[in-house]
């Protein structure tokens, strides 16, 4: 592997590394944040006639998951893109 080609991987992993750990952070504050620390403060709120901080801990929490999921997706296949990865590009 040639030196731009290794420098340009090294950068390829950290923007996709960087990307994991955003959206995982993000997915942390709303399943831990708002379902266990915040509850309480949330639960002063209803949404469809569920206090707001029980609703993040039985489902608002998935939700989000999922919606991580297809965000990743779709940035991965950007990242790929811009470094000329894949099987597209």
């Amino acid at each position: 592997m040639s030196e731009n080609q290794d420098s340009r991987s090294r950068r390829y992993w950290r923007a996709n590394l960087l990307l994991m750990t955003k959206l995982s952070v993000v997915w942390f504050v709303v399943s831990f944040g708002c379902g266990v620390l915040w509850v309480e403060e949330l639960n002063q709120f209803r949404l469809g006639g569920y206090k707001l901080g029980f609703w993040f801990a039985q489902q608002g929490a998935i939700y989000v998951f999922i919606a991580l999921i297809f965000y990743y997706a779709k940035a991965a296949v950007a990242l790929d893109k811009q470094f000329n990865r894949g099987e597209d590009c």
